[in-house]
């Protein structure tokens, strides 16, 4: 089965691509979107009519720039159509992500986890993000913060434990699917006593309704997930379309292409169904757990 190749973001002339709008302002960009095309408007004739230049309609229409909320009642009108929840939305688009508080800007993944309502991730060499403690996240982004400041790695691991918040949330849970490499479990990030608590809260997390946590036992040999690690994401709008994210060396892919993320969701049941059971997967985590003290 095929999968998405890993590759160095494509520049042009030497330039990165622009950054990836955040999830809300491409959600609200969608929405405007069908609006006018409900109207039966094309961009040209919508443009003129609420005297905006044909690209600036179009950035809007993508996501790519703000839109505020004098403009969205402006389509309302020149569309013939109330949208109620319409000027909340672009309220709600323009407020800076909660991670920011922390001075922290291109969180591109936190920014789709804090909409997803499931995440379905596969971990070959390090455990999930939101399975991790406070002392294996800090070491794990300790490896691979060269240029990062004190300040800055100290609230990184900040927003990674506020992301695990919502595993436990009764208001807007999120609900997490892992798979997990043997390997992983036997990587000795930040020593043997970090590695012994991260094991001894694996063990207990795995007890969430929220959690199904799920082991790739070494003697599986050669498998399928090898080819790298990768994430889905799922959303509780039926509007909102399943994410594939995948991180490399230079940054990460979001593909949103539904053949794409069908071909991952496969290698990802596939995968599901060689893996060792809950209760097998707990016992594996144990035993490991022992053999470490």
């Amino acid at each position: 089965m095929g999968f998405p190749v890993l590759s160095a973001p494509i520049t042009i002339m030497g330039r990165m691509p622009p950054a990836r709008p955040p999830f809300r302002r491409r959600k609200l960009a969608r929405r405007i979107r069908r609006m006018r095309e409900a109207a039966g408007m094309t961009i040209e004739d919508a443009a003129a009519a609420l005297d905006k230049h044909r690209n600036s309609l179009y950035r809007l229409e993508a996501g790519e720039t703000r839109l505020d909320v004098h403009l969205a009642r402006s389509m309302m009108d020149v569309y013939d159509h109330y949208d109620p929840d319409l000027i909340d939305a672009v309220r709600e688009a323009l407020r800076p992500g909660w991670w920011t508080a922390f001075g922290l800007r291109d969180m591109g993944y936190v920014d789709v986890e804090t909409e997803a309502s499931t995440v379905w991730e596969l971990a070959l060499v390090l455990l999930p993000g939101l399975l991790q403690t406070e002392s294996y996240a800090r070491a794990v982004l300790e490896a691979n913060s060269l240029k990062r400041t004190k300040p800055e790695l100290a609230a990184q691991v900040k927003v990674r434990m506020i992301r695990q918040q919502r595993l436990t949330s009764e208001e807007n849970p999120l609900r997490l699917v892992a798979l997990v490499d043997e390997s992983a479990l036997r990587q000795l990030v930040g020593g043997g006593e970090v590695m012994r608590d991260q094991l001894g809260h694996l063990v207990m997390v795995a007890e969430l309704e929220t959690v199904t946590l799920r082991v790739l036992p070494r003697d599986l040999g050669a498998h399928a997930g090898q080819e790298g690690a990768f994430t889905l994401l799922d959303f509780s709008d039926v509007e909102d379309p399943s994410l594939l994210y995948v991180s490399h060396a230079t940054g990460s892919l979001h593909i949103e292409d539904p053949e794409q993320v069908r071909r991952a969701r496969m290698r990802f049941d596939h995968l599901l169904g060689r893996a060792l059971g809950p209760e097998d997967s707990i016992a594996t985590i144990e035993r490991i757990l022992a053999e470490s003290e």
